[in-house]
């Protein structure tokens, strides 16, 4: 499906901003589902890790909020690149 939009925007004389307006919009979608994924990994782990080790709670709880900010920061920073790409 993207295949054939993209092969009729290219016969159709778009000019490369056009595709790489197109490519920055895929690139934050996936930043964002990649984050989306990932943070949602975290929270799931540190749920059964602390269902497995009760008394471990606040270091699995303190790793799991600093591994998810990290993932989160990526993320925000892939979808500036994207939408400046976007934007100039």
């Amino acid at each position: 499906m993207l295949t054939a939009i993209i092969l009729q925007a290219a016969t159709a004389g778009a000019s490369f901003a056009a595709f790489a307006k197109l490519g920055a919009a895929i690139g934050a979608g996936l930043a964002a589902i990649g984050a989306g994924i990932g943070i949602g990994r975290i929270g799931g782990s540190a749920v059964e890790g602390i269902a497995r080790q009760p008394e471990a709670v606040n270091d699995i709880r303190t790793n799991m909020i600093i591994a998810a900010a990290l993932v989160e920061g990526v993320a925000l920073f892939a979808i500036i690149i994207a939408v400046l790409a976007i934007v100039m």
